[in-house]
């Protein structure tokens, strides 16, 4: 809890740093993004033959500019990560498909500090910060035209509440208020708190919209 206190401090600060920036620059703009993660498991959480699970995130941000080529975004978003397993198989001439995934949902802090090339596109890198709020597993089999689900919730005191990344991404704004973001985000801490084997991080790309307030 103190280190999402510590990412949210960050993100204040940040804030705070607007007051200060000079007259010349700007001054900062809020906004909406949303849209899709392609999330993993490095390792796949024990499971071999894991693949990426489809999520998404959403949130608020605040764009800050620092110079006139630079500016920096702190912003609060819902990170929907985890994993997915499919099989699939045929048994007694029936064909058969299990999905199971793992769903971690965390509340991120990311501070992406950018550079505008021109004034509709950028690049940016920085940290996330990350607590977790939700752990589940869900699973689905199907077989013909029968379907049936489950989702059962972990124990969250099995995972570490506190997740830490570095992202990498881009961005274009078609208009003043709308554009395209994608982002990269490679976890650098372990999801398990107790976990005697090979380190499982989050992994994510994410592609979306922005909307700037204006």
């Amino acid at each position: 809890m103190k280190k999402l206190i510590l990412g949210l401090a960050v993100t204040a600060g940040t804030l705070a740093f607007a007051q200060q920036t000079p007259s010349s620059v700007s001054s900062a703009t809020f906004g909406v993004k949303g849209g899709m993660n392609v999330s993993s498991l490095s390792n796949g959480a024990d499971l071999s033959d894991s693949k990426s699970k489809i999520g998404f995130n959403a949130g608020v941000f605040a764009n800050i500019p620092l110079a006139s080529s630079f500016s920096v975004q702190p912003e609060v978003i819902y990170n929907d990560l985890g994993s997915k397993v499919t099989r699939e198989y045929t048994f007694v001439g029936n064909k058969y498909k299990d999905e199971y995934s793992r769903n971690l949902g965390y509340i991120a802090v990311p501070v992406m500090f950018q550079y505008n090339a021109t004034p509709e596109f950028y690049l940016e890198a920085g940290p996330e910060f990350g607590f977790l709020v939700s752990a589940n597993d869900k699973f689905k089999s199907s077989t013909n035209s029968n379907t049936s689900s489950q989702v059962s919730s972990l124990n969250k005191d099995d995972f570490k509440t506190f997740n830490f990344g570095i992202g990498i991404g881009a961005g274009y704004y078609f208009t003043q208020n709308l554009g395209i973001t994608a982002r990269y985000t490679a976890g650098l801490t372990d999801i398990y708190k107790n976990n005697s084997g090979d380190a499982v991080k989050n992994n994510v790309f994410q592609v979306g919209l922005a909307y700037k307030f204006k």
